[in-house]
């Protein structure tokens, strides 16, 4: 959704034709969807989005540390982020 709205349907599909191969796609399945939920509402917090309440859950999961990501949420959390937060 962020690709679509801020660089549009041809970003979007050369992301898909391009870079998604190259990926391990983890499909969302209902428990954990329930425990991103569950977190959600527990942090009260409407500036943190279901998508990275949902990250934050795999990744915890998955034993992951390290996330590319720009905003500092994933630092709140607790994760190293590539770049470096400030």
């Amino acid at each position: 959704a962020l690709i679509q709205r801020r660089l549009g349907m041809k970003a979007v599909r050369l992301l898909q034709e391009e870079m998604v191969p190259l990926f391990h796609i983890h499909w969302v399945e209902p428990e954990l969807h329930t425990s991103a939920i569950s977190a959600l509402l527990a942090a009260k917090r409407r500036n943190i989005s279901l998508v990275d309440w949902t990250s934050f859950e795999l990744m915890r999961r998955l034993g992951i540390r390290t996330a590319f990501a720009f905003d500092r949420h994933f630092a709140e959390q607790g994760f190293e982020t590539v770049p470096p937060g400030e």
